[in-house]
């Protein structure tokens, strides 16, 4: 597995050996010593799983301390766009974000570190995202960050029209109407 860092300290792409003969593929998506040697000691405790067809968003999501959580996420099939905004105040890289395609094709993945709000759009006709996290999910700390912000100007690549997203998603609040929890 190889790692790729990107301009924002902590968020790195994997990309693991894929191997490919007449019979398909096979991946070795998870192998906790790899894991630990490429990130550090990462203790994932629960797997989540989403199916959603064309223009789904889900995001942009994070929780709130003690909850915070640090995500593994891959597109088991089809393409999503992934996003990732930091929210970290003492980062130099505070408010910037990540766009990066997933799809069942490349088998990337995207390490999230606590600290960041998350979210993806499906780009194909349907996509399975799978991530696993560090922490279990709590619901009185979840909150997140609208997905069509003004000012960060995230270009989901999917045309506005097509996006559906929850009721819930809808009521977040804009960056900087927000107070960072991360300090």
């Amino acid at each position: 597995m190889n790692l790729i860092k990107t301009k924002i300290e902590g968020l790195v792409k994997l990309r693991p050996l894929v191997i490919e003969d007449i019979r398909g593929s096979f991946v070795e998506s998870y192998n906790k010593k790899i894991i630990n040697k490429l990130l550090g000691n990462q203790n994932f405790l629960q797997d989540n799983e989403s199916e959603s067809m064309k223009g789904v968003l889900r995001g942009l999501h994070f929780q709130n301390p003690p909850y915070t959580q640090s995500k593994l996420v891959r597109c088991v099939k089809g393409k999503v766009l992934d996003v990732a905004l930091d929210l970290r105040k003492y980062s130099k890289t505070y408010g910037h974000f990540l766009t990066t395609v997933l799809s069942g094709q490349n088998k990337e993945q995207l390490f999230i570190p606590k600290g960041f709000a998350h979210g993806f759009v499906v780009l194909s006709e349907s996509a399975i995202v799978s991530y696993k996290v560090d922490n279990y999910y709590n619901y009185q700390s979840e909150s997140g960050i609208i997905w069509n912000d003004p000012d960060l100007k995230i270009d989901w690549k999917i045309n506005k029209t097509e996006i559906l997203v929850s009721e819930k998603d809808k009521k977040l609040p804009t960056f900087n109407n927000f107070l960072s929890p991360f300090k």
